[in-house]
C-alpha cells in the first residue's frame, strides 16, 4: 500500500487531500511546514510527497532539495497557487516529479501520483534489474590474469569498437562479452547471441539476417534475424570460427555497408549494432588452411581480448567454487555449504580442461548430492582419483573422458557433428562413448 505524505500549510487541502488519497487505497500523513515535513521524510518510508510551493519557515524549493539529499529517488509532486515559469523551471531542475496548479483537480492529481509511483516502481526494478546483473555476470577472481581483463574490460566497453574474444572452450568468453555490453552505452539495449557452431549451416543465414515469408521450403511467415533483434545493442558472434565461407561472406558485407538483406525480400535493411565475436580456434591457422576469410578477420580483430584458461588462474578457483556454491545453495533451495581445505587442494591441483564450464557444473552436483555441509575430497568427482569413485588409473581415465565429452557437447550445443570434430573423433565413435558413458541430452 503506497505511503504519501501532503505538505501544505492549508488545513483544509491537507485535510481534503488526506481524504481523497485514503479513499484511494493510499496510506496518507500530513505536513503543514517544510521543517515538518523534512523531519516525516527522515524517519518514515514514503512513496510520494506531494509538496506545496509556498510554506511558512524554508519554503518548498528548499524543502525539495533538501529532500533530494535524503533521498534522491523519491518522487515529489510540487503545488503552488502562484504558478509561475521560472518556480517550476527551478524545481524540475531540482528534481520535482510533477507540478501541479491550484486550483486542485482531484483527476489531475490522482493521475500525477499514479504515475509519479509507476515511474518510482520502474526505478527500482531497474536498480534490481542491475544488482542481479552485476550477480549472475560478475568475473569472479583477483588473479592478475583476472584484475588485467577486468581493466580491459572498463576501457573498452564504452567504445563502440569491435571486439574479438579468444579462449578455450568454458573459459567464459560470453561472460567478458556480456560485461562489455552491460558497461557501454548500448547497455539500454538488447544482448544477441548467435552461436555459430551449433546452428546448421542452411540455416545459419536465415538466423542472422531473417527471412520472409515463401523464401524457402518451410518459411511459413516472415522471420526477424539476429542482426535486425539487436538493432541499438550488442551483437554476439560466438564460436565465430565455426562460420562457412559463403555467411563470412555476408557478415563481411553486413559490417562494411552497415546493411543486410534478409532471405528473399527485395531491399537491404540498414543496422545499427555493436559487433563481439568469440572463437575457441586459431584464426590465423584457420586463415592459412583457407577456412576463415582474411578480410572479416581484420574487420573482427579490432580489439582483441584473451581470457586465461582456469589452469592458468589457479588462484581463483576457491573463490569461484564458493561463488558457485552460494548460486546454486539459492536456486536449488538447498542448505549453504562450505569447502573442506583437502577439497581446495583437490580442486586447484586439478587441470580443469572444461575451465570454468566444468567447475560450474561439479559445484552444481555437489550442491545437490553431497551429503554433509562441508564438501570433501572425496565428495569430488574429479578424473585424478580425488572423487571416492576414481580409486583406480582406468576409473579416472573414463571419469576425465567422459566428462570431456560432456563438456564439448554442451560447448556446442549438443550437436553431435560440431562435437566430434572438435574431438577429432568419427561421428559414430562418439557415439558409442555416449552409449558406453550414458550420456544423453538433458530435457
Amino acid at each position: 500500500m503506497p505511503r504519501v505524505l501532503i505538505v501544505d500549510d492549508e488545513s483544509g487541502i491537507r485535510r481534503s487531500l488526506k481524504g481523497v488519497f485514503e479513499d484511494e487505497g493510499y496510506t496518507a500523513a500530513v505536513a503543514a511546514t517544510g521543517e515538518e515535513c523534512l523531519g516525516q521524510v527522515e524517519t518514515g518510508a514514503f512513496d510520494l510527497v506531494l509538496l506545496d510551493v509556498w510554506l511558512p519557515g524554508i519554503d518548498g524549493l528548499e524543502t525539495l532539495e533538501r529532500i533530494r539529499e535524503m533521498d534522491a529517488a523519491l518522487p515529489v509532486i510540487m503545488i503552488s497557487g502562484h504558478a509561475r515559469i521560472a518556480t517550476a523551471v527551478s524545481a524540475t531542475k531540482l528534481g520535482a516529479y510533477d507540478f501541479v496548479e491550484k486550483p486542485l483537480s482531484i483527476e489531475h492529481i490522482l493521475l500525477a501520483a499514479r504515475n509519479a509511483l509507476s515511474h518510482r516502481r520502474l526505478e527500482r526494478a531497474n536498480v534490481e534489474l542491475r544488482t542481479e546483473l552485476e550477480r549472475r555476470y560478475n568475473i569472479v577472481g583477483e588473479s592478475i590474469p583476472v584484475k588485467a581483463l577486468r581493466k580491459q574490460i572498463t576501457v573498452v566497453a564504452p567504445t563502440n569498437s569491435r571486439v574479438l574474444i579468444y579462449g578455450e572452450s568454458g573459459t567464459g568468453k560470453e561472460l567478458v562479452a556480456r560485461n562489455i555490453h552491460y558497461q557501454s552505452a548500448r547497455r539500454g539495449g538488447p544482448f544477441v547471441e548467435v552461436n555459430c557452431a551449433a546452428i546448421p549451416e542452411e540455416l545459419i543465414e536465415s538466423e542472422l539476417f531473417g527471412h520472409t515469408r515463401g523464401s524457402f521450403t518451410g518459411a511459413t511467415g516472415d522471420k526477424k534475424g539476429k542482426f535486425e533483434l539487436a538493432t541499438g545493442g550488442t551483437l554476439f558472434l560466438d564460436e565465430v570460427g565455426d562460420m562457412s565461407l559463403k555467411t563470412q561472406a555476408k557478415v563481411l558485407r553486413a559490417i562494411e555497408q552497415r546493411q543486410f538483406q534478409p532471405l528473399g525480400a527485395a531491399s537491404m535493411r540498414s543496422v545499427d549494432v555493436r559487433i563481439i565475436a568469440a572463437t575457441n580456434k586459431n584464426l590465423a591457422e584457420e586463415i592459412q588452411a583457407g577456412r576463415f576469410r582474411e578480410d572479416l578477420f581484420y574487420r573482427l580483430n579490432v580489439i582483441p581480448f584473451f581470457v586465461p584458461a582456469l589452469r592458468e588462474r589457479r588462484a581463483d578457483i576457491a573463490a569461484i567454487a564458493r561463488y558457485f556454491l552460494s548460486v546454486f545453495a539459492a536456486e536449488h533451495g538447498a542448505p549453504a555449504k562450505t569447502l573442506g581445505e583437502d577439497a581446495v587442494r583437490a580442486m586447484s591441483g586439478y587441470a580443469w580442461p572444461g575451465n570454468v564450464r566444468e567447475l560450474r557444473n561439479e559445484i552444481e552436483r555437489l550442491v545437490i548430492m553431497a551429503p554433509e555441509n562441508e564438501i570433501r575430497a572425496e565428495d569430488l568427482s574429479l578424473p585424478n582419483g580425488s572423487g571416492a569413485d576414481a580409486r583406480t588409473l582406468k576409473d579416472g581415465r573414463a571419469r576425465y573422458e567422459r566428462n570431456l565429452i560432456v563438456s564439448k557437447l554442451e560447448t556446442h550445443g549438443w550437436n553431435i557433428s560440431q562435437t566430434a570434430r572438435d574431438l577429432g573423433l568419427e561421428r559414430s565413435y562418439l557415439y558409442r562413448k555416449m552409449k558406453a558413458y550414458g550420456i544423453s541430452k538433458p530435457d
